[in-house]
């Protein structure tokens, strides 16, 4: 691999762009050091960095390519649109027919709002919730890394810089599949609490009727049940892991595969939270969420091709095998090499990822940077183990042969030491106090 022309350009982006990069995820932080890969374009499930360099990819744009990048269908449908005009004064017909295809498939949804990103829709969850009971307190889930930009949760990260104290303490945890540290925040702060928010799954499913039963427990006490569907929505199921889990959420955001990897995100729900942000109530108006770009029309028009595609194709299904093979692949290398308890893949088929331990067996950012750099090298750009229903059988059978290879030079560093084979710094947490 070469990545001359993509050196050339870091010193430019870290100059211009705080971070080098408008999003954390994508830093060079996350990345191995002499590796920085800049995108040139995207076809399927490959992409070509403007070295020339391609690559399998299994992020697929943070999980919002669910289909494939550049997809036909949804390419030429938001191209058709943009030859219509594509911002307004007043609404377009297709905000409505975007609408209504939108709650077609999610159960006990009323009415939505759509806006460009997964904050502004969690963030108008929020607002409705507090709105709606009066209290100020949110309570979100301390297992899900991340569920918005604002204050209410940056607040409660290690990056808390430029927050203020009062607001930091409006915001408390709970953990997964635990109803006991449920009950006990409520009970130590009785009617404060709005609203509690939190991923329908993450790595494991919920046990015990989790999720049935903090919706109770949040009713008992007054308060809203959010769910943040932005990587579950259209990737668990179409309906989103409220419909695979057989539950009916007070409010709830969608966002990434919604879209295909276009700028589309939704706040859902029942009517008589979201009417708070409409013009026919009685009560008290709710500034939701008003954002010029919130209804670009050629988003809506990939959002709508998207969902009539998952009607007409069976996505989902694709998604769980071909997440099966490429974790049964990865799993019988790991066995051949004896590398059990050092690398894994863990959550569902659908929405995998890696993971990447010490001589130790335990987490560590060295060994995830040296497997990167490995399966870099051999043409896979492996951030985590998404798939698409772009990745076909001969792209995962491909995926298995190059991380066996690259677990060859993990072996090897496990016994003789990974300074031998790292090549420049660690990666990092994207949630840290300090650089």
């Amino acid at each position: 691999m070469n990545f001359t022309e993509s050196l050339k350009l870091q010193k430019r982006f870290n100059d211009l762009i705080p971070g080098g990069s408008h999003t954390y995820a994508k830093g060079d932080d996350q990345y191995p050091e002499f590796m920085p890969v800049y995108i040139d374009r995207g076809k399927g499930c490959h992409v070509w960095d403007i070295d020339g360099n391609e690559y399998i990819e299994y992020g697929m744009g943070l999980r919002t390519v669910t289909l494939g990048h550049a997809f036909d269908p949804v390419f030429n449908a938001a191209y058709q649109q943009m030859l219509k005009g594509n911002n307004f004064v007043r609404p377009a017909k297709i905000e409505l027919e975007c609408a209504e295809e939108f709650l077609s498939v999610i159960d006990g949804a009323e009415m939505v709002k759509f806006s460009k990103d997964g904050s502004d829709a969690t963030n108008g969850a929020v607002k409705l919730a507090r709105a709606y009971t009066g209290r100020d307190m949110v309570a979100v889930c301390a297992n899900h890394p991340f569920f918005s930009v604002d204050d209410w949760f940056i607040g409660s990260t290690p990056m808390s810089a430029g927050i203020p104290e009062i607001v930091k303490s409006l915001t408390v945890k709970f953990n997964y599949n635990d109803i006991s540290s449920v009950e006990n925040m409520f009970a130590r702060h009785p009617g404060k609490i709005a609203c509690v928010v939190l991923e329908a799954e993450k790595y494991d499913p919920p046990k015990n009727n989790f999720l049935h039963t903090l919706k109770d427990v949040c009713h008992k006490n007054g308060a809203l049940f959010i769910m943040d569907e932005m990587i579950t929505g259209f990737r668990w199921h179409i309906g989103g892991a409220q419909k695979k889990y057989n539950i009916v959420p007070d409010l709830s955001t969608f966002g990434k595969a919604m879209g295909n990897g276009f700028a589309i995100s939704a706040l859902t729900g029942k009517r008589e939270f979201m009417e708070l942000g409409g013009l026919h109530h009685k009560k008290e108006r709710v500034f939701l969420i008003s954002t010029t770009h919130g209804a670009e029309n050629h988003a809506l028009a990939a959002t709508l091709t998207t969902i009539k595609f998952y009607k007409e194709h069976d996505v989902i299904g694709h998604l769980y095998e071909q997440g099966r093979k490429l974790e049964e692949g990865v799993m019988k290398s790991v066995r051949e090499l004896k590398l059990e308890g050092y690398i894994s893949i863990i959550g569902p088929h659908c929405c995998s990822v890696y993971t990447t331990n010490d001589q130790d067996k335990k987490p560590s950012q060295p060994f995830r940077t040296l497997f990167l750099q490995e399966t870099m090298k051999r043409g896979l750009l492996m951030p985590s183990s998404i798939v698409s229903y772009s990745h076909e059988d001969k792209d995962i059978q491909d995926t298995v042969e190059k991380i066996y290879d690259a677990m060859i030079v993990y072996k090897k560093a496990i016994h003789e030491g990974i300074d031998k084979y790292l090549e420049g710094k660690p990666v990092q947490p994207v949630f840290r106090k300090y650089n």
